[in-house]
């Protein structure tokens, strides 16, 4: 059965991370998604490489894995917007598309006629959704907004990295562009509400999304724990505010996660690291008396868990149910046993690289099976095709559009 959004058609104007992010998942849940961009660049992120889409002679193409990450799923149109006939474009296929997501600065699409209020006076019903780094309103509603700064101003750089007066210490952005990936998908969420919205009204609507804005509304517990407390958390490594024990510790050939969610799971773990003394010890039976003891107990677990490798540990934890993990690096991520099982990873056909691999999306549908048949395009690999089938422009009016420089 085709994907549960198959009835949508949304029109990508956006770029680098967030927008694009949203675009595949409505991509994976079957909508149709048309990307447009720029005449011979494309999506800056397709430059953002090394590393590079080999193709089957194993020689770099020019697809960069950054694009391809966040791409899969779409058509790919080129259109130059600064000129009016591009603009008409848009505008055309607009009036035909469910949503429309951008990530311009703030006005930047009005100078170009592709505003929500423009949009809107030839399709009423648009989700038009805008994506920017510090939302349509305030004082900084003008300035550009990226993942790492922004990690830094909403307090994520506040909560992550070693304990101050530790070796090491210090602000640390987290691997991956989050604030970016979770807009990507707050804007998901809100399209689909607007959707449903629309549905039962008949209503479109604009949605202002910003980057800050999602980043302090996803920092969750540590916002909470400031706003009941007054306190500002402090750097805990990979330690948790308030869980104890929970976080990595060593083993005699490395680390590995402990994430010890209750006091029975406490009394199991101790069992098992011969702290007997520990579980029946007043100061330790409960995690508030954990929380509060946390600089006294934790040397003692790290003193129990030296003694034995992390397989050892993760084995005889698991076995007694006490939640416990490796660190894996990527490789061996892909190389679980699990993450194979649930089919983590998809192979599509390419047109330039031949097969080209992308982590599924990690829903699953009981009704809507999702459907992985287009791989991330590669530049313009849709332009005609949209143009006649949605447009129906003629092939001379292409050939003439694209010998403009239009498209």
């Amino acid at each position: 059965m085709a994907g549960p959004l198959a009835h949508l058609k949304v029109l990508d104007l956006s770029r680098i991370l967030a927008g694009p992010w949203a675009g595949q998942v409505l991509a994976d849940f079957g909508a149709e998604v048309i990307k447009v961009e720029r005449p011979q660049k494309g999506d800056d992120t397709r430059h953002w490489g090394p590393p590079y889409l080999k193709n089957s002679a194993g020689e770099d193409t020019g697809e960069a894995a950054y694009y391809l990450c966040a791409n899969r799923g779409k058509k790919s149109i080129t259109v130059d917007i600064t000129r009016p006939e591009g603009q008409q474009l848009i505008l055309a296929l607009a009036k035909q598309c469910d949503v429309l997501l951008e990530n311009y600065k703030v006005g930047g699409l009005k100078k170009y006629g592709l505003d929500y209020d423009a949009v809107r006076a030839i399709n009423p019903k648009i989700i038009y959704c805008s994506i920017t780094g510090f939302g349509q309103t305030g004082p900084y509603a003008k300035r550009a907004g990226y993942d790492a700064m922004i990690q830094g101003m909403g307090g994520l750089m506040s909560l992550t990295g070693v304990p101050e007066g530790q070796p090491g210490a210090g602000p640390q952005k987290v691997g991956v562009a989050v604030a970016d990936l979770m807009t990507g998908m707050y804007a998901v969420s809100g399209i689909l509400a607007a959707v449903i919205h629309r549905d039962r009204t008949g209503e479109g609507q604009q949605i202002d999304l910003a980057l800050l804005d999602t980043q302090v509304a996803w920092l969750a517990n540590q916002a909470q724990n400031f706003l009941t407390s007054g306190k500002s958390p402090e750097r805990q490594g990979t330690a948790h505010p308030n869980i104890v024990p929970y976080q990595a510790v060593p083993a005699s050939d490395g680390h590995f996660m402990l994430a010890v969610g209750n006091d029975a799971q406490f009394q199991k773990f101790c069992a098992i690291a011969g702290l007997d003394e520990i579980a029946n010890n007043p100061a330790y039976a409960s995690n508030n008396a954990r929380v509060a003891a946390r600089d006294q107990l934790v040397p003692l677990i790290e003193q129990a868990t030296r003694r034995q490798p992390a397989a050892w540990w993760l084995e005889k934890l698991s076995d007694a149910h006490v939640p416990c993990g490796p660190i894996n690096t990527l490789a061996q991520v892909f190389a679980d046993p699990q993450v194979q099982a649930r089919g983590m990873v998809v192979e599509q056909d390419h047109p330039i690289a031949g097969r080209v691999k992308t982590v599924r999306n990690p829903l699953g549908f009981s009704a809507s099976t999702l459907q992985y048949e287009q791989a991330p395009p590669v530049l313009g690999q849709h332009t005609r095709e949209i143009l006649q089938t949605v447009l129906s422009v003629g092939d001379d009016e292409i050939e003439r559009l694209r010998e403009q420089g239009v498209i």
